[in-house]
């Protein structure tokens, strides 16, 4: 077993309370700063800026890192100033986006609109003014920007469900709007060929016989 020389047991005694001393020091001062920082609080009065303000406002024309343009075609529903008839690129055309469409449509549209969207539903039944049918041909017609915009905007007595619809779920909803005209007015060259050759190879149907 080696034995530490008196050499190096003097320098041990006399060197570890003044790095202990050094090491307390360091700490104190890295709590200090950080614990007790030269801050101003929200709202605090700061003789520094003409207003007397600490609180700046923001520079004009400044947005947050990765937000949306206001001006955006996603929170629009319209391109230089025109309303979009495409879904913006940041939604896929496809079952689960419908699917969602028609679950939101059912709780926030079909009380006026109703299920089918033929206008006729519980709210209007019970004497509120009756929204027109999506499957004129006026509104067969319209961009699908034009429902997003008056579920974003409101439109005549129906108010704004910004707050209550997110973006997504209001796209959602017009694209199922757009799904519900094409049940009465879809066309079957606009069927994709194997299914169309599947309706066209299905047997007619044969009538009830009447009653005697």
């Amino acid at each position: 077993m080696l034995s530490r020389s008196p050499y190096a047991a003097r320098c041990h005694a006399t060197w570890s309370p003044a790095i202990a001393a050094l090491a307390l020091i360091a700490l104190v001062g890295c709590h200090r700063d950080m614990y007790d920082q030269p801050r101003l609080e929200p709202l605090e009065k700061n003789t520094f800026f003409d207003d007397g303000r600490a609180s700046r406002p923001l520079v004009e024309g400044v947005v947050e890192y990765g937000a949306i343009p206001p001006d955006s075609v996603i929170l629009t529903g319209k391109v230089n100033g025109q309303l979009t008839d495409e879904l913006p690129p940041e939604f896929k055309l496809d079952a689960a986006l419908l699917k969602r469409g028609e679950q939101r449509f059912n709780v926030f549209c079909s009380n006026c609109h109703g299920l089918s969207g033929d206008g006729d539903g519980m709210i209007v039944l019970r004497g509120y003014r009756k929204p027109p049918t999506y499957h004129s041909e006026r509104l067969r017609g319209t961009p699908i920007g034009h429902f997003f915009d008056v579920a974003t905007n409101g439109f005549g007595v129906m108010p704004s469900y910004a707050s209550q619809i997110p973006v997504e779920d209001r796209w959602a909803i017009a694209a199922y709007i757009r799904a519900l005209q094409l049940t009465q007015y879809a066309k079957l060259d606009d069927l994709p060929e194997a299914e169309r050759q599947q309706l066209e190879n299905q047997p007619a149907a044969t009538p009830s016989p009447s009653a005697p």
